[in-house]
């Protein structure tokens, strides 16, 4: 007696059902793209930590580039379709979400959000074109979770900012053609953009990484660098900026790694039913449908999940607390449905001809950055029973 195993592993909960016609309609259209241009190659570009930056016009084009903000060239659509589009991206690679996020979420976010109508006419239509690419400075080498703590300085010089110190983790960095830079200032903390070219501003890439291989993640250094008072974003004062921009990042990366896991479980769906041991597909036996079980069922409760915070975000109810469940547990999810398919893969699972291991290194940085599993515990933590655990 022989089966069809499921194509999709969110089949099985019939998650399309809660999505709009267009909603759908754009999940499959940012799929198609990847399924074209990204999929035949990721391997490679992995292997040899290579960005296809030429792809940054046509993912402007495409339309995903800040595409939940409003005006100056962004699409205006909602949470869910964003988060959708973001999980298309991660089930190909990790790196190309990463990339995505970090122009629309942080450094478009940040413009458009507290950027004066100079510099959102300036930078917002070409960043939402691909034509240029932003970044966002706010880790530190020494400060990663604790981002108050930053050493970042920028002083007051005349009309003018003085700007020194150092930034580390920072996706885009290295082909930035405008980085969003934070600051402690006698005001408190301070956003400034930087475009690329300023002297004093320069970068290093960060070499040997293990994960988001497919990504530019750099070292921002200034020294000295001058700037007018026409580049600080004028909105924004203290963390509440950095930590916005922040909670849309997140909210892209819990849908984001749905894709992930869906596409390493697809993997290993597709593996079992080809592979046979002792007779019979692999699929067959209890211990594989056991895991592979499992893991659906913990696919399809985790996309339930984002669904629901995609809906009260766009109601404008989503608070951070609720960002901070949807990131611990989905990423959580993600990263141990990823390393179990690799097992279903045998030895074949090391090789980069399946995707799963791919999605579980990947999974590593997408773990920690954005907040790590620790401090969102302390979040939800402090929403359960009041007391903050922070220091």
């Amino acid at each position: 007696m022989s089966g069809t195993p499921l194509k999709d592993p969110l089949d099985l909960l019939d998650i399309a059902s809660v999505l709009t016609h267009e909603e759908r309609e754009i999940q499959a259209t940012v799929g198609k793209f990847l399924a074209d241009r990204v999929r035949p190659h990721i391997g490679e570009w992995f292997e040899n930590a290579h960005f296809a930056r030429e792809l940054a016009p046509e993912l402007g084009k495409l339309g995903v580039l800040g595409m939940h903000l409003d005006g100056y060239g962004c699409a205006g659509t909602n949470a869910v379709s964003y988060g959708l589009a973001c999980l298309e991206l991660e089930a190909a690679d990790s790196g190309f979400r990463s990339f995505v996020s970090v122009q629309g979420s942080l450094s478009m976010f940040s413009i458009w959000k507290w950027g004066s109508e100079e510099q959102k006419q300036e930078w917002l239509p070409r960043l939402a074109a691909g034509e240029a690419i932003g970044c966002f400075g706010l880790t530190e080498p020494d400060f990663g979770s604790n981002p108050s703590g930053m050493r970042t300085k920028a002083v007051r010089d005349g009309d003018d900012w003085i700007l020194n110190g150092s930034k580390m983790w920072i996706t885009n960095g290295g082909i930035a053609d405008v980085a969003t830079v934070w600051a402690q200032t006698e005001d408190g903390v301070r956003g400034f953009l930087v475009p690329r070219g300023t002297p004093g501003f320069t970068t290093q890439d960060i070499k040997q990484k293990m994960s988001l291989r497919a990504s530019i993640t750099s070292e921002l250094y200034f020294d000295q660098v001058r700037l007018p008072d026409s580049a600080r974003l004028p909105l924004a004062q203290g963390l509440r900026g950095p930590l916005s921009c922040l909670n849309e990042a997140r909210f892209g990366i819990l849908f984001g790694v749905l894709g992930a896991a869906r596409d390493s479980l697809q993997a290993a769906i597709g593996y079992a039913d080809s592979r046979v041991q002792f007779g019979k597909p692999i699929s067959a036996f209890q211990l594989t449908q056991k895991k592979l079980t499992d893991m659906t069922v913990s696919l399809g409760g985790a996309a339930l999940l984002a669904v629901h915070l995609g809906r009260l975000k766009d109601q404008h109810r989503i608070r951070p607390e609720q960002i901070s469940v949807g990131k611990l547990n989905n990423v959580r999810e993600a990263i141990a449905i990823a390393r179990e398919c690799r097992t279903v893969l045998g030895a074949n699972g090391v090789s980069l001809e399946y995707s799963p291991l791919r999605h579980a290194n990947n999974l590593e940085s997408v773990r920690t950055y954005e907040g790590t599993d620790e401090m969102h515990t302390l979040v939800v933590g402090q929403a359960v029973t009041g007391y903050p655990a922070f220091r």
